[in-house]
């Protein structure tokens, strides 16, 4: 092992605080290196860290020049801020490897970046958090996990205690076999895991299915909700779904069968999602494969897909006219570019919930992550009670962006 990377890891490990973070199954093997020169592994295990000589596979890789890796080692926030600027990667388990970082920062602070495994009434559901005051829980989309949202937990951490989860059949949370995954039942275990930390009302934010999710939390238990902030949710389809017949017969269970190679389905992937081997992309599709290529995490994902299709938008119980119920102030923020989630979503949403702000950035369906400084200024703003700021709506955004608009705002 290089000296440079030699000091570095040693400084790390002294510092490691089990407390912040602790492996689930009890051990963990996280691999730093300086790509194409050295590498060196470090077990944590039973509360403690130790050395090793880079051996097999690793759980989490991370990957940082010797300079960054001394920015770390110096500045307690290092590490997040060398992950979110691009200058270290982390692969394969991103809970893993961010929390290897929570865990080394020496930082010991109430509102320190921490990892833990909450048992609910129903489930073991797991959580990073960060910050102290007003709590904030945030809710991630179909196939990812919380670590879609660490962004977000770090830079809203200084106003409030913000909590990313992953839902129940992702990331590191349980993954039961043959419930509804419905919107219903992942609200219900929300509900959950706010009893489980004590909280009785809190912030929610929500991305895609996440937002979804968000809004039926809202409807049913709105005394339990301060404010929404819902990024790109999942709404339900106006239009006719023309393989909605033939999907009802079809049973999510399906997917405990693997029915193609994890090489291929890897693959595959990564070859649908633009950029999937750098970046937070990569980190992405890291976190999604990790999950689906377990048949329980398949047939969670499959299952809650098919309630995003299958849901009905009218009728006695249907979405968009209990939309117009929801008594939560709420802020849209919706993505230009996002063809998962079309942006003319916000006529409609206008339509059943007039008092609701929408703000638009020139994005794609994962503002917090696309449009990370405006996304969080937006939520920081509205959770604290005001209005958008004139200079957040103004700002030009980063290249290739053009500009940003309200669209039906208060």
């Amino acid at each position: 092992m290089t000296a440079q990377l030699a000091h570095s890891v040693q400084a790390l490990v002294k510092r490691y605080d089990s407390s912040a973070f602790e492996p689930q199954d009890g051990r963990a093997r996280v691999r730093l290196e300086l790509p194409g020169a050295d590498a060196w592994d470090v077990v944590l295990e039973r509360g403690t860290a130790r050395t090793e000589p880079a051996n097999g596979p690793a759980d989490a890789l991370l990957s940082a020049d010797a300079r960054t890796w001394a920015a770390i080692v110096a500045d307690p926030l290092g590490g997040m801020r060398a992950y979110e600027s691009g200058r270290l990667s982390v692969r394969h388990n991103l809970h893993v490897g961010v929390g290897f970082l929570a865990s080394t920062s020496g930082i010991s602070s109430p509102g320190r970046l921490r990892f833990a495994t909450v048992v609910t009434r129903r489930l073991h559901l797991s959580t990073v958090e960060a910050g102290t005051g007003t709590p904030v829980l945030a809710i991630h989309g179909l196939g990812a996990t919380k670590g879609s949202f660490l962004p977000t937990v770090v830079a809203l951490a200084d106003r409030f205690r913000v909590i990313a989860a992953d839902l129940p059949g992702f990331g590191d949370s349980d993954k039961p076999i043959g419930v509804r995954y419905d919107p219903g039942y992942f609200a219900d275990t929300i509900i959950d895991l706010l009893d489980a930390l004590g909280l009785d009302r809190v912030h929610l934010i929500g991305n895609s299915l996440g937002g979804r999710i968000a809004l039926e939390i809202g409807l049913r238990t709105p005394q339990r909700v301060g404010r929404v902030a819902l990024l790109a949710p999942s709404l339900a389809w106006r239009r006719p779904r023309r393989w909605a017949p033939a999907l009802r017969l079809v049973r999510p269970e399906l997917g405990l069968i693997q029915l193609a190679p994890r090489p291929v389905v890897q693959a595959l992937v990564q070859r649908l999602i633009p950029g999937a081997d750098s970046g937070w992309t990569a980190a992405g599709v890291d976190e999604f494969l990790r999950a689906y290529l377990t048949p329980a995490g398949r047939a969670a994902f499959y299952a809650a897909a098919r309630h995003i299709y299958l849901e009905a938008p009218y009728g006695k119980d249907g979405f968009w006219p209990r939309l117009g119920e929801l008594t939560p102030d709420a802020l849209f923020v919706w993505g230009r570019r996002d063809t998962l989630v079309p942006i003319a979503f916000a006529r409609h949403v206008a339509e059943a919930l007039p008092q609701a702000s929408q703000l638009e950035l020139d994005c794609g369906h994962v503002p917090q992550i696309e449009r990370p400084a405006q996304t969080n200024k937006a939520i920081a703003e509205f959770f604290s009670g005001f209005a958008l700021s004139p200079a957040l709506l103004r700002a030009p955004a980063p290249p290739p962006a053009r500009s940003t608009r309200v669209a039906g705002s208060r």
